[in-house]
C-alpha cells in the first residue's frame, strides 16, 4: 500500500507498520504506543473512540517539517478476532495537495475579485462626477473619460488573460499535434510588436540560427508565449535599450529529454531579486505591484507563458541580475516520439 496503514490491539500498541508507515514515522514502533508514532490529540482520540466500538472515524492532521503535510486519519475497528490480536486498522492519507488546490481556488477568486474591483471603483467614480460637478467643466470631463478609458482597456486585458489562462489549462494535458515552423512564429511575434518597440525606443534584434525549425505545436499559444515575453522585455528594459532574441538548437535541456530548440528574449532591464524567480510564473505574481500595472500588467502573463510551455512539454528558464536585466529562455522538446515515451 502506497499509504501508511497500522494495526494496534486492544491497548493501542502498534502490532505492525507498513513500509510507508515506517518512512513517514521512523521504523521499531512495533509493540510501542501509537503516540510514539503520531502525537497529534485529534489523531489520537479518533483511534481511541474506534477501539472503544464506536463507527470508523476519521480525524484531519497536520505534521510539522520543512514541507507541511496534512494527512486525514481513519481508524475502523476489527469485528473479528484474529491470530496476532489486532484490534484496529488506522490508516493515513495525505490530502495536502488537495488543500493545496483549494488554497489556490479561493486565493485566485481574491486575486481576481481585487483586480477587477480597483478598474471597477474608478470607473463609477469617473460616472459620479462627469454626472455632478465634471458635467459643465470641459477639461475635468475629457481628463476623468480618459482615466475612464485606461481602466477599461485594463479590465478588457485582464478579463483576456483570465480567458486565456482557463483555455490554457483546459487544455494542459493534451499534447498539440500539429506542425510548426518556430522561426516564423518568432518573428511574426517581432513583426506584431514593431510599434510599441518603436514608440518605447527600444529596437528588438534576433538572430536565429539556421537549420530545421520545425516542432510540434500549437502557432496560436506559442505565438502568444513570445509575445508575452517580448511584451514584458519592453515594458521593464529601460529607455532606448535594446530587447535581443535569439534562438538555437541545444542537445541537451535540464527536465528534458533528447534534443530542444531554445528561444532566449533578454533585455536590458532593472533586473529581478533571486528570492522572486520562483514565484514570477504563479497568477497574480507581481515583483513591483505598482509599476506592473502603472505598465498595464495583469500579472497573468508568464502564468500563461508557463501553462502553455506545460502543454507543449517544454520549460522555461529564467535568469536575471539586478541592474543587468533578465533572460527568459523557452525551451521546446524537437523529437516527434516524446510523449510516447511519456506514455511508455
Amino acid at each position: 500500500l502506497a499509504e501508511p496503514v497500522f494495526l494496534v490491539d486492544e491497548k493501542r500498541r502498534i502490532l505492525l507498520a507498513n513500509l510507508a508507515a515506517e518512512k513517514l514515522f521512523g521504523a521499531g514502533l512495533a509493540a510501542r504506543d501509537f503516540v510514539h508514532a503520531i502525537r497529534h490529540p485529534d489523531a489520537l482520540s479518533c483511534v481511541d473512540e474506534a477501539l472503544a466500538g464506536r463507527d470508523a472515524r476519521e480525524a484531519i492532521m497536520t505534521l510539522p517539517g520543512p514541507v507541511r503535510s496534512t494527512f486525514r486519519i481513519s481508524a475502523v475497528r476489527l469485528r473479528q478476532s484474529n491470530e496476532i490480536g489486532a484490534a484496529a486498522v488506522i490508516s493515513l492519507t495525505d490530502i495536502s495537495h488537495v488543500l493545496e488546490a483549494e488554497q489556490m481556488r479561493s486565493d485566485f477568486v481574491a486575486n481576481v475579485s481585487h483586480e477587477l474591483r480597483s478598474p471597477l471603483t474608478a470607473l463609477m467614480g469617473g460616472i459620479e462626477t462627469l454626472k455632478g460637478a465634471a458635467r459643465d467643466d470641459p477639461a475635468a470631463r475629457e481628463r476623468f473619460l480618459d482615466t475612464m478609458e485606461r481602466e477599461a482597456a485594463r479590465m478588457d486585458r485582464l478579463v483576456g488573460d483570465l480567458l486565456s489562462l482557463s483555455r490554457v489549462e483546459v487544455n494542459e494535458h493534451v499534447r498539440p499535434s500539429g506542425r510548426v515552423n518556430l522561426a516564423t512564429i518568432i518573428e511574426k511575434a517581432i513583426d506584431a510588436m514593431a510599434t510599441q518597440s518603436r514608440a518605447e525606443n527600444r529596437p528588438i534584434t534576433c538572430a536565429i540560427a539556421d537549420g530545421d525549425w520545425e516542432i510540434t505545436g500549437d502557432a496560436d499559444e506559442l505565438t502568444q508565449v513570445f509575445h508575452n515575453l517580448i511584451d514584458n522585455a519592453l515594458k521593464y528594459g529601460r529607455e532606448n535599450s535594446e530587447i535581443r532574441i535569439s534562438a538555437e538548437r541545444r542537445d541537451r535541456v535540464p527536465g528534458l529529454q533528447g534534443p530542444a530548440l531554445a528561444v532566449r528574449v533578454q533585455d536590458e532591464g532593472e533586473g529581478i531579486d533571486s528570492e522572486h524567480l520562483l514565484r514570477i510564473t504563479e497568477r497574480f505574481y507581481r515583483v513591483d505591484d505598482s509599476r506592473s500595472r502603472q505598465k498595464g500588467g495583469t500579472g497573468l502573463g508568464l502564468a500563461i507563458v508557463k501553462h502553455i510551455l506545460n502543454r507543449h512539454r517544454g520549460r522555461l528558464l529564467i535568469e536575471s541580475e539586478k541592474g543587468v536585466g533578465s533572460t527568459f529562455t523557452v525551451c521546446l522538446p524537437l523529437e516527434l516520439d516524446v510523449q510516447k515515451r511519456e506514455l511508455s
